[in-house]
């Protein structure tokens, strides 16, 4: 399941959030990633995350696999939008 998200956060994503986002993801057993600039990198890696630059107004392509893809997908999607 892929969905692409633009990123309405108030600042960038810097190691704090980029954290909390990590461990979100790890709260799943889907694998998921994070598509952006012809960059994929795996959403549970702490320094695959902080290798991409998520600004707000960024475009970023959620792709999940596994049991509870469509839930990570949401929980991670609002995560980016609040």
């Amino acid at each position: 399941m892929q969905k692409e998200v633009t990123i309405q956060m108030s600042n960038s994503m810097e190691a704090t959030p980029i954290a909390h986002l990590v461990q979100l993801a790890n709260r799943f057993s889907s694998s998921i990633y994070f598509e952006m600039d012809e960059k994929k990198v795996n959403a549970k890696s702490i320094m695959g995350m902080m290798s991409l630059v998520l600004a707000s107004g960024s475009h970023v392509v959620i792709d999940a696999a596994g049991d509870d893809e469509e839930k990570a997908v949401a929980e991670l999607s609002d995560f980016l939008t609040k």
